[in-house]
């Protein structure tokens, strides 16, 4: 009977498909067991702090192990899918006979280095995405059945290979060396959690359902039960009959902490300006009527983004970052374009790569794939990177205006308020008139007061007299 051998199983392992995650939720899984894969198949969907993210697998094979359920966190790294490369049919499980041959079992006792460089053998393989590692011959996996004494002491020196003290004589628990660590922040002992991964290996969901559960109080070392206690009164007070915890992660997450970085790094400084937009709104109307814009986006904000960028350009100072490593401004001579988007997963920032030089209805063409695109959730990590100025209309929401948080890396962001129909004096008489208000927060360590006024006042101005996008432009 043929079956699985360590040279024939590839570990695919969670990549960084953005710049520096450090790990990602697995949304859907495309693929089941026995599965039959081939080179660049996608094979689930993950959500990192940035987007979701299809993973093609790098390689042919039949799927041996789905690693985690959806749903879960999985660190960058991590192998998340194994895949049989030998190119047989799929075999069931080895009998039990199989592991009580005494010949394998001493030489895997004998040889524990070899497996330690794993991720540094590529086997002739070159990664898909950036961070994908392709698994040496270890499988790391485990016989379902273990009362005899080779397979015990294969699990304590498997322990050995995570890094998790020496050999036991006695059978530890499955568990993945970031959820030992989860156990051991928390207080839990493995020996006490029920597992519910494949092969009885236990999942962070597991150790966070035994924090839950009052442990039986056996041999429980003092230390290990300190953290214990801490936990309790949170859980205790936990009614979900009358409230609903949403765990922080992916989208979320980042932007809260992009925010209270971006706060507490740069000193926010924020003008105001109330405008007449009449003319803006009859432009507006206008171009939708115009055959070049036939299929487009055409709506204030396409004008608004067209007012932002021809003030930048009359006063480019403002489109530039703070290196601080280099103590250096960096002043930009491009213009990437952020927009504000809300989706189903949080805030996100895609961003129109050199906006200054598109035409309007290359603009407008850019603004509705955009806002399709991040509607769909289909927003990649390198569309939401390197940004250099954004806009946040905060109008759609009936709001009038607000004090926006600059996007990390950038020098100035651009709120826009509702647009309303007000009494205003025009041409020296009360008329109404449709009228917003603008907001515009920038660095002040790049900024200062004159440079923020003159681009808010040029925005303001086209705004107020749309001609000047041809005269200023």
């Amino acid at each position: 009977m043929t079956t699985m051998t360590e040279a024939s199983v590839r570990e695919f392992k969670m990549p960084d498909v953005g710049e520096g995650l450090t790990e990602a939720e697995i949304l859907k899984w495309y693929v089941q067991v026995g599965d039959t894969v081939t080179d660049g198949q996608v094979v689930c969907e993950v959500e990192t702090a940035k987007a979701a993210v299809e993973l093609p697998i790098p390689y042919d094979g039949v799927v041996r192990e789905l690693r985690f359920a959806e749903g879960t966190t999985v660190d960058v790294g991590t192998s998340i899918i194994a895949v049989d490369v030998s190119g047989g049919a799929a075999p069931e499980p080895a009998p039990a006979a199989a592991p009580a041959e005494p010949a394998p079992a001493e030489p895997a006792l004998a040889e524990p280095a070899p497996a330690e460089p794993e991720e540094a053998e590529p086997q002739g393989r070159t990664p898909v995405l950036v961070g994908y590692g392709v698994a040496a011959s270890s499988t790391k996996r485990r016989p379902r059945k273990g009362p005899e004494v080779p397979v015990a002491a294969a699990q304590a020196v498997q322990a050995e290979l995570n890094g998790h003290g020496t050999a036991a004589v006695k059978e530890r628990p499955l568990a993945k060396p970031p959820v030992r660590k989860l156990a051991k922040d928390l207080g839990v002992d493995l020996t006490l959690v029920t597992p519910s991964g494949p092969d009885g290996i236990i999942t962070r969901e597991d150790v966070h359902a035994a924090v839950a559960v009052p442990e039986p109080v056996t041999e429980t070392p003092a230390p290990a039960a300190a953290p214990a206690p801490a936990l309790a009164p949170a859980v205790a007070v936990y009614d979900s009959a009358r409230e609903t915890r949403v765990p922080v992660k992916g989208v979320r997450k980042a932007t809260a902490q992009a925010m209270i970085g971006s706060a507490f790094t740069a000193p926010h400084v924020t003008e105001f300006v109330t405008v007449d937009v009449t003319r803006t709104m009859k432009l507006v109307e206008e171009l939708k009527q115009d055959k070049e814009f036939q299929g487009l986006r055409v709506n204030p904000l396409l004008l608004i983004a067209k007012a932002l960028l021809v003030a930048i350009k009359r006063n480019p100072e403002v489109n530039a970052s703070w290196d601080e490593a280099a103590q250096e401004i960096v002043l930009k001579h491009y213009v990437n374009l952020g927009i504000a988007a809300a989706t189903p997963r949080g805030l996100i920032v895609p961003n129109i790569k050199d906006a200054q030089d598109k035409t309007l209805p290359q603009l407008s063409a850019a603004l509705g794939e955009l806002v399709t695109t991040a509607r769909e959730g289909k927003t990649s990590p390198a569309a939401m990177q390197s940004g250099t100025v954004t806009i946040t209309n905060v109008g759609v929401f009936g709001v009038d205006t607000g004090t926006p948080i600059l996007n990390p890396g950038e020098s100035a962001i651009l709120a826009v308020g509702a647009i309303k129909l007000q009494p205003w004096v025009h041409k020296g008489k009360v008329k109404p008139r449709q009228v917003t208000t603008l907001a515009l927060s920038f660095d002040h360590r790049l900024v200062d007061g004159e440079l923020g006024s003159k681009v808010l006042a040029d925005v303001a101005a086209i705004l107020e007299q749309p001609k000047r996008l041809i005269t200023w432009a």
